[in-house]
């Protein structure tokens, strides 16, 4: 049995977080001792990391309980899972799509500011202030980024 702070320390996370994902249901209540301490176990350390793995490939705490749920279930397809890694894939896609759309965009603001003129002739701010986004495009005709 493994208390909350070596818990910690072998999934590599921080205490506080323990908690959390216990309220969030994520992690299940720890058993609890005779002396009322609570109790992990190495199913706990197993848990803890793959949650954080797959928050290291970009699923939010709310996919990842969908995901411990389709494992808990028995007789789920993996067909089901799937699915939600080829959305997370389409998702981060996506937004390498407006990472690019907006480093372009900040690459030609730059090129067109040789960094001599005054501020107030400088074109990286004249762009950020135009309301039509025509210089500023990042994809959207506020020039917001869509996230």
């Amino acid at each position: 049995m493994l208390t909350r702070g070596e818990l910690a320390q072998r999934a590599g996370v921080h205490a506080e977080t323990i908690r959390y994902y216990e309220q969030r249901g994520l992690l299940p209540p720890p058993r609890r001792t005779a002396a009322g301490y609570r109790a992990y176990s190495e199913t706990d350390v197993a848990r803890l990391r793959f949650i954080k793995r797959a928050q290291e490939l970009g699923f939010s705490l709310r996919e990842i309980e969908e995901l411990l749920t389709l494992e808990a279930t028995p007789g789920a397809s993996s067909g089901l899972v799937r699915q939600r890694a080829l959305a997370k894939i389409a998702e981060i896609e996506a937004r390498i799509r407006d990472l690019t759309r907006i480093r372009d965009t900040l690459r030609r603001l730059v090129a067109a500011c040789d960094g001599k003129a005054p501020v107030e002739h400088c074109p990286i701010l004249h762009a950020l202030h135009d309301d039509h986004g025509t210089h500023a495009d990042t994809g959207t005709p506020d020039g917001n980024a869509h996230a």
